[in-house]
Parts: C-alpha cells; sequence; structure tokens
C-alpha cells in the first residue's frame, strides 16, 4: 500500500473529483481512497479510467458504509461499488464504521466471501478502537489489514497507532491536515518556515515517520503537487521532538454513534 494516497472525503462536484483523480494518479500517486457514503465512487472511477495508468497499479480502497453492513447487503452494496468504480476488484474494502448495522461475525463472513470470489483483495476497518479491533481479529477469518482514523498533529493516537504496530494493522490517516488547521499551528508554522515547505507537508513526513499511511483529500493542481513532494521531505529528530510534544486533542470528525 503506498504511504501517500489521495483522499476524495467531500469531492462531490463529479467533474472535479474525476479530475483531481486523474491528476494525482498522473503526477505520481498510486493509492486512492473512496466510501459508498462520500457518493462520488462513479466519478473516482472516472478518474482512474481517464489516468494514463494501467488500473492495476493503482492501489484503490473503498468502505462500506453502516447501513450496509449485513452479510447479504455486504455483499450487494460491494458488487455495486465495484459497478460504480467500474472495476473487477478493490485492493482494500473498509468497513466504514462499528455502528449501526455492524456485527462482526456476520460482516466479517462476509468481507472473507468477496475475498474467495476475487472481488476484493484486503479487508480493512476504519473508525476503530482497541477494543473493536480485538472483536474484529478474532471475527475474521482474513487478516485485518488497516485500520483507517482520524490523525494528525493535533491528535496524535498513540495508543492506536502501538496497537496496529504490534498487531501488524497498517494505520492509514484520514484528515491527517486536521482539515486545515495544521496550517495555524506555530508548532508547524516554524518547521515549514525552516524547511521552505508547507504545513502540509510538514503533517504528512511526521506521519510518515511514524509508519502511518496518509490519504489527504486535494482537488486543485496545487494541492495535490504539494502534498506529492511531502514525500521529499526529511524531518530531522528536533522537528519530530516538536511535533510529538504538542499537547493538544482536536479531533474534526466526532459522530454521535462513534466508538470512542
Amino acid at each position: 500500500m503506498p504511504m501517500l494516497g489521495l483522499g476524495t472525503w467531500e469531492n462531490e462536484d463529479p467533474e472535479e473529483c474525476a479530475e483531481s483523480v486523474r491528476l494525482a494518479l498522473e503526477t505520481g500517486y498510486r493509492h486512492v481512497d473512496t466510501a459508498q457514503a462520500y457518493g462520488n465512487e462513479e466519478s473516482v472511477g472516472e478518474g482512474i479510467a481517464r489516468a494514463d495508468v494501467p488500473r492495476e497499479e493503482v492501489f484503490l480502497a473503498t468502505k462500506v458504509w453502516i447501513d450496509e453492513l449485513a452479510y447479504d447487503d455486504v455483499i450487494e452494496s460491494t458488487r455495486a461499488s465495484l459497478d460504480r468504480l467500474g472495476t473487477d476488484y478493490v485492493d482494500l474494502l473498509y468497513v466504514h464504521w462499528p455502528a449501526r448495522e455492524y456485527d462482526p461475525e456476520e460482516t466479517f463472513d462476509a468481507f472473507a466471501e468477496l475475498v474467495d470470489e476475487g472481488l476484493v483483495e484486503r479487508v480493512g476497518v476504519s473508525n476503530f478502537e482497541p477494543e473493536q479491533l480485538d472483536e474484529a481479529r478474532e471475527a475474521s477469518d482474513v487478516p485485518i489489514f488497516a485500520n483507517q482514523i482520524e490523525c494528525h498533529p493535533m491528535l496524535q493516537q498513540e495508543t492506536l497507532r502501538a496497537y496496529a504496530e504490534e498487531h501488524d494493522v497498517h494505520t492509514v490517516a484520514y484528515s491527517p491536515l486536521a482539515r486545515g488547521e495544521v496550517f495555524d499551528a506555530p508548532e508547524l508554522n516554524a518547521i515549514a518556515e525552516k524547511h521552505g515547505v508547507s504545513e502540509a507537508q510538514v503533517s504528512l513526513a511526521w506521519l510518515r515517520e511514524k509508519g502511518v499511511t496518509t490519504i489527504p483529500k486535494a482537488t486543485g493542481e496545487e494541492h495535490v503537487r504539494d502534498n506529492w513532494e511531502s514525500l521529499s521531505l526529511s524531518l530531522d529528530a528536533e522537528d519530530v521532538e516538536t511535533i510529538d510534544g504538542i499537547d493538544r486533542s482536536r479531533r474534526e470528525v466526532d459522530p454521535s454513534f462513534a466508538p470512542w
């Protein structure tokens, strides 16, 4: 799984979404993340089709929404996702949240069936705390490949990252720029100025230092390229220590059905 991907949450304009996916892939990205709930799987698929990049080179992930987690609904809704995406398979299928129709045994039995059919390569979860991860790992016949969570310098998620490392689960960070809040963090301002880069690049580089995959949303060419250039940024030990020392816990995504 490439450590930098393109997130598409709230990228709802069909043409803008398709073009951002095309641009990202032709810039060098090889990881695209979407979800049933985003309402843009068709546009994401269109962007992949437009790009001069073979489908097999793209790590494509989507997520099953909380109303579709009963066994038959998982199967049916995932097939519908594949149709919208214009692909025969996804590289990673997530449980979007452990909520509403989610039942560990039933849900993961369906995920395993999709893997057996070759429609899904890997199984993941999103917004799971350690307790839910334990349940998922016990219930699933297929290894849990990743946990996608909100993670950024203002919500560092040390406990979840340590759990993931201990159990060979990849951590994937959504909202890695804290929905723009990183641009106002004085610690990141100083490090960005020191290196002559953006605060976005600093946040993405810090997460990469922690072994975390990031999927920042970007639509315009400037942001797509700026995020991509974070791969060339090496933070020194002082930079990492400064960000590690940020003593704030700001959660940007907090629905009523969240498990925390």
